[in-house]
């Protein structure tokens, strides 16, 4: 009988040791805690690029998605746009295809100090498995060993239909990008985010009302369970993503109690948080906090770790053109103030407790979120309306997260007002 007791505790040692061969063991970022992260979109084309894009980022006087323009000074390959500056010349746009315009971002990152980025990685790119999407993801975590900079997937849920859909794609695509993209064993350097020695994986887009799937019939408990226990492709640590009062069940979450249950099966909680605070309200960042330190309470009454979200300001005026005409998004309707409404989300999060950071987001010029390099002179247009910088010089955001990283960690002391370069 003892024989045979030990017989299974090798075979299972065995299949432990199987299972840790997709998965590189070591990694520079072996835990979330201590990093500010920030989500990167790369889904920016341009005409011209190679991918048969026809100005799909920018689009054009009829039709624009884009409310803040990139300072592309830095850029060895840029794109002609419809528009033009105020000095007569043509405004020009970058492609997340090119591996250059890559290798610039991650560069930043490692300038700066902004420790590394989630790769969003949405429902459709995983099902269809596109080759431009896959490309970019190569470009990124080549970057990121290269210059030393954490990086982790996050699926987002967002074209998921949940009609006969199930959360089945993504389990092929992690064993896809697991088996062919090598994304937890890059070469070179090894940099792929863990928390508590397991690599991060997100899974974004969950408990929101506004969707046309429920999260009870769509297989998250079982996408959850494979990524956590699969003994080939699992070993993993899942990070959740929910609306901002998910632990409230109200406001912007879907009043279901089997939200909290799917968050206890996870190891983090990312509340979205982008547009459910503004500095054009009163004492709002009071709100936060109190929400934030509830939030803490909860998830360590529940042993889930928790990352708030916060992002420097909004604006999706051109795009609520054409998409809500009854309902058109005012330009910059969440303002950037020069990085005071960002840095007192950071501030107040530290100070609440947070032990890491998620900022929304590196590059979405979209929303006007980006905290990668912005121009205060963007095109000039009777139709379109670009927001500029507050006078701000280009990196200005990069800088501040890059402050709130170190801050977070210890390394300066925090300060509740916007620091400001000597």
């Amino acid at each position: 009988m003892k024989s045979f007791y030990w017989l299974m505790l090798v075979l299972s040692a065995a299949s432990i040791g199987q299972a840790q061969t997709k998965h590189h063991q070591q990694s520079k970022y072996p835990t979330y805690k201590g990093l500010v992260m920030a989500g990167y979109q790369g889904w920016f084309r341009a005409q011209g690029d190679g991918t048969g894009a026809r100005r799909f980022a920018y689009g054009n006087e009829e039709r624009s998605g884009i409310d803040m323009w990139p300072d592309v000074t830095e850029y060895d390959k840029t794109y002609e746009t419809p528009w033009k500056l105020a000095n007569g010349q043509p405004a020009k746009f970058f492609s997340s295809h090119d591996k250059s315009t890559v290798d610039v971002h991650f560069k930043w990152m490692q300038q700066y100090g902004v420790d590394g980025v989630f790769m969003q990685r949405f429902f459709g790119n995983a099902k269809g498995r596109d080759t431009v999407s896959a490309t970019i993801l190569k470009h990124a975590f080549e970057s990121a060993s290269k210059y030393g900079r954490a990086i982790a997937m996050m699926y987002d849920l967002s074209g998921l239909r949940g009609s006969g859909e199930d959360c089945s794609a993504l389990i092929e695509d992690w064993k896809y990008l697991v088996d062919q993209l090598k994304v937890t064993n890059q070469a070179g350097q090894k940099t792929y985010l863990q928390h508590n020695g397991k690599p991060v994986v997100a899974i974004w887009g969950v408990g929101f009302p506004d969707r046309p799937y429920s999260i009870r019939n769509i297989g998250l408990d079982r996408l959850i369970d494979f990524l956590q226990n699969d003994p080939v492709y699992g070993g993993c640590a899942v990070m959740i993503g929910v609306p901002a009062f998910w632990r409230t069940l109200n406001a912007d979450c879907l009043p279901d109690p089997y939200l909290h249950t799917l968050i206890r099966q996870c190891d983090i909680v990312l509340p979205w948080n982008v547009q459910r605070y503004s500095p054009l309200l009163h004492n709002d960042m009071d709100r936060f906090r109190d929400n934030t330190i509830a939030d803490i309470e909860w998830c360590r009454q529940n042993k889930v770790d928790y990352v708030p979200c916060v992002y420097p300001g909004f604006s999706w005026h051109n795009l609520s053109k054409y998409e809500f005409p009854d309902d058109v998004k005012p330009v910059a309707s969440i303002p950037r103030q020069g990085g005071r409404f960002y840095w007192q989300q950071i501030a107040t999060a530290i100070n609440a407790g947070a032990s890491m950071l998620y900022v929304a987001m590196f590059d979405e010029v979209n929303e006007a979120t980006a905290i990668f390099k912005t121009t205060d002179t963007p095109p000039v247009s009777k139709v379109t309306s670009f927001i500029g910088n507050d006078g701000k010089p280009s990196d200005h955001y990069l800088w501040l997260t890059g402050e709130a990283a170190r801050m977070l960690r210890g390394e300066k002391a925090l300060t509740l007002k916007m620091p400001e370069r000597k």
